[in-house]
């Protein structure tokens, strides 16, 4: 899961990937996942995301996994809590009012320990993982949310173009990752304004992931 690339990325503040905003596709199209107000929503890969800020602002709660403690540790900071900490399996759980973060090996997650979600944002996971572990990344979440619905944020673009993070993951691959477990919906697909990085053309992806009867 290129754990020392992310943990250098958090250690050197690296993190241009983190909007100074929750990510106005998120606003826009979450509530497609038709939700009640004080649902439990999952966000895998979370980092530090301003999106948590706006989840729990609108009266739902979080649950989140993240690998670098750097980033957990601010997000609490940032959200102005003193979180407790407790040792779940592998991982360490730091919890406040509303909000549970797993700090470690996202593979280390299980159902258990996660307990029960309503639905799973996925803004910056799927597409920060390279090829070879997106396969295995999505039947894990699927298995420990019991396929509940994704809101799912890829980009797709030219890859020989530019190698990511974020990775490209255009529609097909969309397909082979989820189906046959989930029925996949393009809600909007937007140009990135100036290019990915600056360096090629590319559109933010947002999916509906339904689950199959």
């Amino acid at each position: 899961m290129y754990h020392d690339f992310w943990h250098n990325k958090w250690q050197k503040n690296e993190i241009g990937f983190h909007l100074p905003e929750a990510n106005p596709l998120l606003l826009g199209h979450f509530p497609a996942l038709k939700l009640s107000p004080g649902a439990r929503i999952f966000l895998p890969l979370c980092g530090k995301t301003l999106d948590i800020h706006w989840l729990l602002a609108q009266g739902f709660r979080v649950v989140g996994a993240e690998l670098s403690t750097i980033a957990v540790v601010a997000l609490f900071d940032d959200l102005k809590l003193t979180p407790t900490l407790a040792k779940v399996g592998k991982l360490t759980r730091y919890s406040a009012a509303n909000i549970d973060i797993f700090n470690g090996d996202f593979f280390a997650l299980t159902t258990d320990m996660l307990g029960a979600v309503d639905a799973v944002y996925d803004r910056a996971a799927l597409v920060a993982l390279p090829a070879e572990t997106r396969p295995r990344y999505a039947a894990h979440l699927a298995a420990i949310t019991h396929t509940t619905p994704q809101l799912l944020v890829c980009f797709d673009y030219d890859p020989t173009q530019y190698n990511g993070p974020p990775f490209c993951v255009n529609a097909q691959e969309v397909s082979t990752y989820y189906r046959p477990l989930y029925h996949p919906n393009l809600l909007a697909s937007i140009k990135v304004a100036g290019g990915l990085k600056g360096k090629c053309t590319a559109h933010e992806q947002v999916w509906l992931l339904t689950p199959c009867a």
